[in-house]
């Protein structure tokens, strides 16, 4: 079997040396300036996927259509100057449009392998829970391995690699609540609303002024990082230093939601490990090079939300895993300065 290798992995971005320090929190500013000059407005959006981006892990991001989720990632592969490609998930989708497929070339009489979508850098899966599960689980082993297997022949991604899903919340009919094992592989579950009214008229008025085109227009988003810069970043993040009282009030936060009242399912290790991550990723945005128990605090919804399972009780009332959530960062303790 042949192998199509236009798209082959590029090992060199593996052996970059870290960025550390004052250059690390400074390339992370200068990413965020670049994407907010095509996302406006709703900061704390940017920042938790430039979080996930520097923690290399990935997000689930609910909103009603029309906010700028694809806007924002195609801003944010136009400054880091990465591959970007997007699925639109539907029921008919099968797991090999996403992944890819053997096709049989009669000139050679052989098979080659045609690589799905997923062979990219910034992969954003639109309306994920409008495919069924068998075609979800295609990103299973992408988003935790980093590779795919075609053909019983494993093909590995090039690095960096960052998959954004999207959810509708309101339009329920006719799609497929993602299960706890695959919910769980995502880093954060991001939450976007409408912009501020503000923020609006900026976003109407760039996208409208001499323009008839009904999309923003890229080109004032400069190019400031590439592929081996990021996977140098995300090793500056992962050096990042967590005392090992932050480390114990991560732990025994996602510990109270085994016990929490009105929590019916609780947080696994891996919300401990995602929450420990994304911290150390926070500490960059905020200029250290250390994490504080408020690093832990500001992006523990974020962390968390998608993790746990509300009693019927609870959800009758109208309460969301954000009030829980709440509720229980209140009554933990945190490490003393």
């Amino acid at each position: 079997m042949n192998d199509e290798t236009a798209n082959a992995p590029a090992a060199s971005a593996n052996t970059a040396p870290a960025i550390t320090g004052a250059a690390l929190a400074e390339r992370a500013a200068a990413v965020r300036e670049e994407v907010s000059k095509a996302f406006i407005g709703q900061p704390e959006v940017l920042d938790q996927i430039l979080i996930a981006l520097l923690a290399g892990g990935h997000v689930l991001i609910e909103g009603v259509p029309g906010l700028g989720k694809t806007l924002l990632v195609r801003a944010l592969a136009q400054a880091l100057e990465l591959n970007y490609a997007r699925v639109q998930f539907t029921s008919d989708l099968m797991p090999s449009d996403v992944s890819g497929h053997a096709v049989y070339d009669p000139k050679t009489e052989s098979f080659k392998i045609r690589r799905g979508p997923v062979f990219t850098n910034l992969l954003l899966a639109d309306e994920i829970n409008r495919a069924p599960a068998k075609t979800q689980s295609a990103l299973l082993e992408v988003m935790q391995e980093g590779q795919v297997t075609i053909e019983g022949k494993p093909f590995e991604l090039s690095p960096p690699f960052l998959a954004l899903a999207t959810q509708n919340p309101v339009e329920q009919e006719g799609t497929y609540p993602l299960p706890e094992a695959q919910l769980d592989r995502f880093l954060l579950k991001i939450l976007i609303d409408y912009p501020q009214l503000a923020d609006e008229k900026r976003m109407v008025d760039a996208i409208t002024t001499g323009r008839s085109a009904g999309d923003f227009d890229l080109s004032q988003v400069r190019r400031v990082l590439g592929a081996s810069d990021i996977v140098a970043m995300q090793r500056g993040t992962a050096a990042v230093i967590v005392d090992e009282q932050v480390i114990d009030y991560a732990v025994r936060i996602v510990a109270a939601t085994r016990k929490w009242p009105g929590i019916s399912l609780g947080a696994g290790p891996r919300g401990s490990i995602a929450l420990v991550r994304a911290a150390r990723a926070q500490a960059v945005l905020q200029g250290r090079d250390f994490v504080t128990p408020d690093d832990v605090r500001e992006i523990a919804k974020p962390a968390l939300r998608h993790r746990i399972t509300l009693s019927p009780e609870l959800q009758i009332e109208g309460q969301s895993p954000d009030d829980a959530l709440h509720a229980l960062l209140a009554k933990v303790e945190a490490p003393r300065k």
